[in-house]
């Protein structure tokens, strides 16, 4: 009898990781449509992405706001974590907090939408907004912490200020052809620097 209960929890566990898996495909082909299209961009061509029907889409997801909301925490989700990952592989802190900055940037320009959808007086805008900072603000300090100890970076940066800053380098950036908010950020990094 118990041997069936075990194969049945293992038979569960093995569901919910492939139900989780399936849920991370659709929203990383969400993400890279909205990218690319907006976030109006139409269920069928993130269907056709993910390799799903549009009815998959609308069983998880019964609103475009709620597929929106679900893209923007996996990528706030997916961007915390490479934090610690990016400094355990990285040659240098330094190099580290670049590439964690354009991830935060890729966040940045795929979020853009948001807040066509939703208002930033609707409670459910500021709880989203809260769990951004709660989550990636941390993150960001882990990083500028390590490059400062490792003498790379001024020890003087705050990771709300700089997130703030790379934030606002990028508004816009996707209306105007000759504004390479990528660049800017660049710059604004290169910036940070220890003077020697």
């Amino acid at each position: 009898m118990n041997d069936s209960h075990e194969g049945a929890g293992r038979a569960a566990r093995t569901k919910r990781a492939d139900a989780r898996r399936n849920e991370e495909t659709l929203l990383d082909a969400a993400a890279a449509v909205f990218v690319t299209s907006g976030v109006e961009a139409p269920v069928r061509d993130i269907a056709a992405k993910a390799g799903v029907g549009m009815g998959t889409i609308y069983r998880h997801f019964p609103t475009r706001a709620d597929l929106i909301i679900a893209v923007y925490r996996h990528q706030v989700e997916a961007c915390a974590e490479a934090g610690p990952s990016l400094l355990a592989t990285s040659a240098s802190p330094h190099a580290a907090l670049g590439r964690w900055i354009d991830l935060f940037v890729d966040f940045l320009v795929t979020k853009h939408g948001l807040a066509a959808v939703l208002q930033p007086d609707n409670a459910g805008f500021d709880a989203l907004h809260a769990y951004f900072l709660d989550r990636l603000v941390p993150v960001c300090a882990q990083l500028l912490d390590a490059a400062a100890a490792a003498g790379e970076i001024r020890s003087d940066v705050d990771a709300y200020a700089l997130m703030r800053g790379v934030g606002n380098l990028c508004v816009g950036a996707d209306h105007d052809p000759r504004y390479d908010a990528r660049r800017m950020v660049g710059f604004l990094v290169a910036g940070l620097r220890a003077p020697h």
